[in-house]
């Protein structure tokens, strides 16, 4: 079986991030998207593909380590192939349906069509890739799949902690080891630490809303307080603060007050400041004292600038949108409902109160 990811045109809209990947390069719960739709199919993605009229799906060339590439073309149907939407995250505990060998098979998410099997190229039906994301072909049978069909970008957070609570649970993590002396756990839901993790004293681990799951190499330095649903991937490090209902990639240091966000790897906030309801891509860098808003003054649905137009989200907190390489520089205060385009760097030039004086005095 050959799987590939398609971008559809609502995929294409998920700025800032469209612009420098595909959105099965995006983290949800546990795990990316590519990852969940691998692990719940049992085989590797062969690339991300364009939907029909959808465009490239993410810049030409897309090359990232150990992610397949963007193809420039239609997928190639061979025997064999599965096409998935890119933006569907299947539950990881529900049933995988068996593929039959003589049909096409649809998949479907609250009646959108987000995969199709097709076992034979040759099949009448199966002269173009069908437009995913969509409705079903008319006379192709459907299966109803459990998961998360994600409309935008701000759902990645907003329905991130429920994903990862449940992932944690099937990927059954080992929780047996013990805690090192010093740390206080909360609750009495499940904390796992990887291969050679360390939890310092005068940290806190409260897992009455969820469990924690700390990779490889993550180290905490107290005093600092972790509440779950919680994932830290391999080689971060907690350097003092809150941390709740997280899920971040590899390599991320945070320090500060970070609260429902989401982090796909390599990020530095090495200092104080708030973070919340955020979608954070790769290699971003937060300047000391860097705070995000994530409410607006009347409590009332945040609505978000993306280059299509305005969108109501629906929701009271939603906090900023950061593409990949963001820079931001020190006190920098990002309103609700930011977002940042990939490589920008962000400044705050703040005069003070002697050289304003002498300034406007000299003219």
């Amino acid at each position: 079986m050959k799987l590939f990811l398609v971008e559809d045109s609502r995929a294409r809209e998920w700025s800032p991030f469209a612009e420098t990947r595909p959105a099965g390069e995006l983290r949800f719960g546990a795990l990316l998207l590519r990852e969940r739709v691998e692990r719940w199919w049992g085989a590797p993605c062969s690339g991300h593909a364009p939907g029909e009229a959808s465009g490239a799906p993410g810049p030409a060339g897309f090359d990232e380590p150990g992610a397949p590439p963007a193809l420039s073309g239609e997928v190639p149907l061979e025997d064999g192939t599965l096409l998935w939407l890119g933006r569907a995250a299947p539950a990881l505990d529900a049933p995988r349906p068996d593929l039959p060998k003589d049909r096409i098979l649809a998949f479907t998410m609250a009646g959108t069509l987000v995969g199709m099997w097709i076992p034979v190229a040759g099949l009448p039906e199966a002269g173009h890739a069908p437009t995913l994301g969509g409705p079903v072909p008319e006379g192709t049978e459907a299966l109803e799949v459990s998961g998360w069909l994600l409309g935008w970008p701000w759902e990645l957070v907003a329905k991130n902690a429920p994903a990862l609570t449940s992932d944690l649970e099937v990927l059954n993590v080992d929780g047996g080891a013990p805690l090192p002396a010093g740390v206080v756990r909360v609750g009495s839901g499940l904390v796992s630490l990887g291969d050679g993790a360390h939890v310092g004293p005068g940290v806190i681990l409260d897992t009455r809303d969820g469990p924690i799951r700390l990779e490889e190499g993550v180290v905490i330095e107290g005093p600092a307080r972790l509440r779950g649903p919680l994932h830290l991937g391999a080689g971060c490090r907690v350097l003092g603060g809150s941390v709740a209902r997280v899920s971040a990639g590899p390599h991320c240091r945070l320090r500060g007050e970070v609260d429902t966000a989401v982090l796909l790897g390599f990020v530095n906030k090495a200092h104080d400041g708030y973070l919340g309801h955020a979608l954070l891509g790769r290699w971003v860098n937060l300047g000391a004292l860097t705070t995000n808003s994530d409410l607006k003054n009347d409590y009332g649905s945040v609505r978000i600038d993306l280059p299509g137009g305005s969108v109501d989200t629906g929701l009271m907190k939603v906090g900023a949108f950061l593409g990949d390489h963001v820079k931001t520089g020190i006190g920098t205060l990002l309103n609700t409902g930011s977002v940042i385009g990939a490589g920008w760097t962000i400044l705050l030039v703040v005069l003070t109160v002697p050289f304003a004086l002498s300034f406007f005095t000299e003219m």
